[in-house]
């Protein structure tokens, strides 16, 4: 069974679904599907992306030059896909949990 993701991880994955993204475009799509609640530093999100990158999760998509700079588009692989389908179901499976139990109230009577 694979570990469990950190938030950022699941939500970098999320964010390439879609479409590719460059950096700032990532960082703007995790905060909007969050609703804000994850918000990514430039250095912590392309440390991230290195290492997704490492793992086979993300690859780079394409690189261009905008403005002098160099922008790289990350894009979700295959293996990514796979890695955050298993990582909802598995969230799904301790949401559904906790709310079968919060349904029965304390000592399983029900609420």
């Amino acid at each position: 069974m694979a570990r469990p993701m950190r938030e950022p991880t699941f939500w970098i994955l999320t964010a390439l679904i879609d479409q590719p993204r460059h950096g700032y475009g990532v960082m703007r799509q995790v905060a909007e599907l969050s609703g804000g609640e994850t918000r990514l530093l430039a250095a912590t999100l392309y440390a991230a992306l290195d290492r997704l990158a490492v793992e086979g999760l993300v690859a780079v998509d394409r690189e261009e030059v905008v403005e002098g700079r160099l922008r790289r588009y990350y894009r979700l692989t295959g293996d990514g896909s796979s890695a955050l389908t298993a990582e909802t179901h598995r969230l799904s499976r301790k949401a559904a949990t906790a709310t079968r139990l919060l349904g029965q109230g304390p000592a399983g009577v029900p609420a």
